[in-house]
């Protein structure tokens, strides 16, 4: 404890050190804080169709985890060269249907250039089937307030959730709202 005090009493060429320091730290929180906030403002809005499982969680309190109409698509809108593996970094090409909501179109080893009403979701491979292949994209937990897992899981079941996503130029995607589809 003493040489803590000693350090932080030592000579004032340390000061800028520490003050160095502190704004590194202030910065990237509040980087991390603005990267969100601009990929909701920023982003390109799409809706996806999806159903909820298992919202709660002891040590993160409720959560609704979310299972898209896309984290399964047929193994024929594969365009790479090479078969698709495990764990492999994806890019799933979506097209905006007559509804509204968005579906797979194809789904590539490099981001394609989307046209007007498609949008481009990074995602990686979790399984690689005879016919298909199953796709997470960092989207499947949505927490919501304490007590309203629950409600939300069963309206779900009755009808498919409606999930708005955001996705930045920059590829990061956010979950902004979800809600019953009617």
């Amino acid at each position: 404890m003493t040489d803590l005090l000693t350090w932080f009493a030592a000579p004032i060429r340390r000061r800028p050190l520490v003050r160095l320091l502190v704004a590194a730290q202030v910065l990237y929180v509040l980087g991390v804080a603005g990267a969100g906030y601009a990929t909701t403002e920023l982003g390109q809005h799409i809706m996806l169709t999806t159903t909820p499982i298992d919202p709660r969680d002891l040590l993160y309190g409720d959560f609704v985890r979310l299972h898209y109409g896309i984290s399964e698509v047929p193994l024929h809108l594969w365009h790479g060269e090479e078969a698709p593996r495990r764990r492999q970094s994806i890019f799933v090409l979506l097209a905006t249907g007559p509804d509204s909501l968005s579906t797979a179109v194809g789904v590539y080893p490099q981001a394609p250039k989307p046209s007007v009403g498609q949008a481009v979701l990074r995602g990686w491979v979790t399984e690689v089937y005879r016919n298909s292949l199953s796709l997470r994209y960092n989207l499947e937990r949505y927490y919501v307030p304490e007590g309203s897992g629950l409600r939300l899981e069963k309206a779900g079941r009755l009808h498919p959730l409606q999930v708005r996503v955001s996705i930045a130029p920059w590829g990061q995607a956010r979950i902004t709202d979800v809600d019953v589809a009617k």
